[in-house]
């Protein structure tokens, strides 16, 4: 989402202008009262606002990001502790231990405590979620007024002696509570959680808690109880509120106020450091240091300035909707991942197969959405394909239905990957390769591509009798369940009997099968539900069946695949003139060509134009023409004369109330959606449409 109210993205920017306000305190000269309000209770909310943003966009991927997030955490954090050398050597450096404790927990400059705390608070929190949401939330809470003791309740808790014992015990170590133990790991989770109170629920929440805050704090301050600032128990649920109403007006993104946020929060320190040095070499202490207000203005206006030179300055990559892309429906797969499951027997999960980089709708981005469905199992073609899962977060059961030579055992156990056993010679090689392997049994019921035939008990037993191969599943496949003749529903009959014969027969004679499967897409739509451990379902999963054949099960299954490019060029051509390739297209009337940025190097058929592609191109239907290039295509869109430079064509999926089938793209081809798709080319990148 580019367009629309970008609250998160926006309020990104306010949370940084308030921890700018922390650091310089713009109302000290004004009211000493008023600037602690500023300062003291709502710059608190910056943040955990970054906190729960941060914990709201891991958790949208079931936090399968949460490895690409620690390692850019981290490098910010290296440049940071880089950036500010030169400050901590003036100011008399550390001690070799003080480094370590600085580095790990306090953060090298007062604003840095926030790397090291949402780095162990994120550890914390993904492992939490694993409890689910109230026993996390109640977990991290518990953290949370833990900590509230050790801040700005410290005088109210330590009353009691063994608290100020335990409390001052931990100070000696760390000077604060305010870190990945006690704090982050509540708003991480807060923002997972994702709260919805409803607009106008949550506008009166927001104001009443920022009330009884306030009045929290200054309270406290009277008691003179506050050991430190940053955690009141109103504060949470503040919070709470205070999100969940930019969540309610969130409707876009502006990716490009978040770098900018953050760079004003790292940055903010060395321009108080600017604007102070400035001003006593210039003698403008009164105005630019002594005025408290001027000099919070004069330090976020250069910190906003900073950021936004750096951003310009920054690597730029090309935008990935620029010119042609794929684009993922995440809701739309995971509502067929719901829709699927609920058609399974009980005790039998879906198992979401993404090979061939999920039949051309992105892998990574697939399977993250579906592990954000609840699916814990995936099946891919080969090992690099499990490897790309793992290396993206990727949790639970993957298996590798093709063939993996020996020598690659050892990137098995390394990932963590399960294997299937092709035939018996496939298996004594597993074997003597040594080391522990998970493996699925594959059993050839017919199709007579991998697995041990079906009934050769004597190979199927010499598997099992490897002690360093870990069957964990058996399973087959079925050839001619796409098919409703009478011939092949009586061959798919025949299949069964012979894979549940050799099913019993193991069962029977004590061997362990874990998880046994046999349907795929076609064998969830057109057979009853099976006794299985698992589904494997590829093409189904995207919305989409491998042609326009009849099936017995109508399942309400969305497509998630949209393909789409961009005009480059209309010209209007002449009766009589020909454009394209070899002339093969010849106008019989002056007619608009429109020149589009996709080609059969990004996976289109090149017969496509001459077999009747259409595309689609503000909510019309235009014909393809002339010859397919590698690179580009030409299009007629004499009947949409609005037509323009930059206009979104769409090639699959849907614009306005017009639809372009995958299922008919491949029968306009001769062929079947699982080719069409699977060849969508990596030129193309996935756009996620949440």
């Amino acid at each position: 989402m580019s367009g629309g109210r970008a609250a998160l993205d926006r309020f990104r920017l306010l949370a940084a202008a308030l921890v700018v306000a922390i650091h310089t305190s713009p109302l000290a000269g004004v009211s000493e009262a008023a600037d602690f309000w500023l300062t003291r209770v709502l710059a608190r909310i910056a943040v955990p606002f970054f906190m729960m943003v941060s914990g709201y966009f891991l958790a949208r991927r079931d936090w399968a990001g949460t490895g690409k997030f620690l390692r850019k955490t981290l490098a910010l954090y290296a440049a940071a502790v880089v950036l500010y050398l030169p400050v901590n050597f003036y100011n008399g450096g550390f001690s070799a231990a003080g480094w370590l404790r600085r580095l790990l927990v306090d953060g090298t400059l007062y604003h840095l405590w926030y790397f090291p705390a949402v780095l162990l608070g994120v550890l914390i929190a993904r492992q939490l979620a694993r409890l689910g949401m109230p026993a996390a939330l109640a977990a991290a809470g518990a953290l949370y007024l833990a900590g509230l003791g050790g801040d700005s309740w410290y005088g109210v808790f330590t009353r009691a002696p063994a608290l100020r014992l335990l409390y001052d015990g931990f100070f000696s170590v760390c000077p604060y509570t305010r870190n990945g133990l006690f704090y982050a790991p509540l708003f991480l989770l807060l923002g997972a959680a994702g709260i919805r109170l409803g607009r106008r629920a949550a506008l009166v929440g927001t104001a009443l808690s920022l009330g009884v805050m306030s009045a929290e704090a200054f309270w406290l301050r009277a008691l003179g109880a506050q050991r430190h600032d940053s955690m009141y128990l109103a504060l949470p649920v503040l919070m709470i509120c205070l999100f969940s109403l930019l969540l309610e007006e969130n409707t876009g993104e502006k990716r490009k106020f978040r770098a900018i946020s953050m760079l004003i929060y790292l940055l903010h320190p060395m321009l108080i450091i600017l604007v102070r040095g400035g001003a006593k070499a210039l003698g403008l202490e009164r105005l630019l240091i002594a005025d408290s207000l001027i000099h919070y203005a004069a330090v976020l206006a250069g910190s906003v300035l900073c950021a936004c030179v750096l951003y310009r300055l920054r690597l730029l990559r090309p935008r990935k909707d620029a010119r042609a892309w794929r684009e993922l429906d995440c809701g739309a797969l995971r509502h067929n991942a719901a829709v699927l499951q609920a058609a399974l027997p009980e005790g039998c999960a879906l198992m979401g197969v993404v090979k061939a980089d999920a039949y051309g709708h992105g892998a990574a981005q697939a399977a993250r959405a579906l592990q954000g469905a609840g699916v814990r199992a995936f099946a891919v073609a080969c090992v690099a394909e499990g490897i790309a899962l793992r290396r993206v977060g990727v949790r639970g059961e993957i298996l590798v239905l093709g063939y993996t030579p020996a020598s690659e055992t050892p990137l098995l156990r390394r990932w963590k990957l399960s294997q299937t056993v092709a035939d018996a010679a496939h298996g004594r090689a597993l074997a003597a390769a040594g080391g522990p392997v998970r493996i699925h049994l594959g059993i050839d019921t017919g199709m007579h591509r991998l697995g041990i035939p079906a009934g050769d008990y004597a190979a199927i037993s010499e598997i099992y009798s490897y002690k360093n191969l870990r069957v964990c599943g058996v399973f087959s496949h079925l050839c001619v369940v796409d098919s409703l003749a009478a011939a092949d529903v009586a061959y798919t009959g025949e299949q069964l009997a012979r894979f549940y014969e050799t099913v019993g027969w193991l069962r029977e004679h004590g061997y362990p099968t874990g998880k046994v499967h046999i349907q795929a897409s076609y064998g969830v739509l057109n057979l009853p539900g099976q006794a299985c451990g698992y589904a494997r379902v590829g093409i189904a999963l995207y919305g989409v069946r491998s042609s326009n054949g009849p099936v017995r099960s109508q399942l309400d299954l969305r497509p998630a695949l949209a393909v789409r490019a961009r005009i480059t060029s209309v010209r209007l051509v002449a009766a009589g003139d020909c454009a394209g390739y070899d002339r093969a297209f010849r106008a019989e009337r002056p007619t608009r060509v429109a020149a589009v940025s996709i080609g059969y190097a990004d996976g289109l058929p090149r017969e496509l134009p001459k077999r009747g592609g259409k595309v689609l191109v503000r909510g019309q239907e235009c014909a393809l023409i002339g010859r397919l290039c590698m690179d580009q295509a030409l299009i007629d869109v004499t009947e949409v004369p609005e037509a323009a430079a930059g206009d979104v064509v769409t090639l699959i999926g849907c614009d306005g109330g017009a639809v372009l089938r995958a299922e008919d793209l491949a029968a306009q081809c001769g062929t079947i959606t699982n080719e069409i798709l699977s060849r969508l080319g990596q030129r193309l990148p996935v756009v996620e449409r949440r």
